[in-house]
């Protein structure tokens, strides 16, 4: 059990704890990797393929804990919204992707308690803004990914020309979270449903918590997760009147691929992608759980091609 905990909830603990200035989008670089600070709290990377026409954008929104724009975080090293930039490079389209602002505030000591998940929002808000009628690109699509889904659903405005989920919960995040220790952890479950029942029914923070939930329904951590379990991402995404593709491996661990169906139960016109052997992080593993687990901190793990392949063909539609 303390082994699971550590791998599902320990991101959350990020929570309690040569740069290109855009300031005028025509003096930057024509291609290739441009850095750009859009304001204090969002540094990232524009990957720009070399061509005089315009191109797709893919903005990416990387998932749980403070994570940077290559997908990586305190707790793993898979490269695999970095990998995932270059792969869609390669085919023509560019991307966006950017740490978070928890990733930021920690490696500059100035992380607050005070962070929401509405923060997210408004920092995935200023990022569509920024590209808002930029003449180098055709159309602009979101990709989030885990948390990152219903972030990126929250921030749509009428300039974005579709939306990709990969690996997004369909459940509140509470739901998502009971479920997910009912599988690892029967019994605890229970006692974890109770503790969200009391942040909703009450204002105050909940200060009676099992020590293996601290890291998740905390006192420290409680004002954030009700500023998230507030939204259910299946009645989000029924509103999206876009091309919208949901996406999960059958080897994702995190996020059951029985999420992605009702994601697609809520919208029947969006595409449903299930790609077999992928987990949790793009990688295509094997049914091997200590060789597959081995994804999270080798970035040498390759992108499952049927993602990338599943992801050119919706942008280029």
């Amino acid at each position: 059990m303390n082994r699971f905990l550590l791998f599902l909830l320990l991101p959350f603990l990020g929570l309690a704890q040569n740069t290109f200035q855009m300031g005028n989008k025509e003096s930057a670089p024509t291609n290739g990797s441009i850095e750009i600070d859009i304001n204090k709290d969002i540094k990232g990377t524009l990957l720009l393929p070399n061509t005089d026409k315009p191109i797709p954008l893919v903005i990416l929104f990387t998932g749980i804990g403070p994570n940077d724009r290559n997908g990586n975080s305190m707790m793993n090293r898979s490269d695999s919204h970095k990998q995932l930039a270059a792969a869609l490079d390669s085919a023509g389209i560019a991307t966006y992707r950017y740490d978070k602002r928890t990733f930021t505030m920690l490696k500059e000591n100035r992380m607050k308690d005070d962070v929401s998940f509405d923060d997210f929002v408004t920092d995935a808000k200023a990022v569509i803004h920024y590209f808002d009628n930029d003449k180098r690109f055709s159309k602009t699509i979101l990709a989030g990914h885990s948390q990152g889904s219903l972030v990126a659903m929250l921030a749509m405005d009428e300039s974005i020309d579709g939306f990709i989920s990969i690996a997004g919960p369909a459940d509140p995040i509470d739901q998502t979270i009971v479920q997910q220790v009912a599988t690892q952890a029967p019994g605890l479950d229970k006692e974890l449903e109770q503790v969200f029942k009391k942040m909703k029914s009450q204002d105050s923070l909940v200060s009676k918590i099992n020590p293996y939930l601290i890291s998740v329904v905390g006192p420290q951590v409680q004002p954030f997760m009700k500023s998230w379990m507030k939204y259910d991402p299946k009645e989000v995404i029924k509103d999206l009147e876009i091309p919208v593709l949901v996406v999960n491996g059958t080897r994702d661990r995190q996020v059951d691929v029985a999420q992605a169906e009702k994601l697609h139960a809520a919208l029947p016109e969006s595409k449903l992608v299930i790609v077999e052997n992928m987990d949790h992080l793009f990688k295509k593993v094997g049914k091997d759980d200590i060789e597959a687990a081995k994804s999270n901190t080798d970035p040498r793990f390759p992108l499952h091609p049927e993602l990338v392949a599943s992801i050119i063909s919706f942008v280029k539609q």
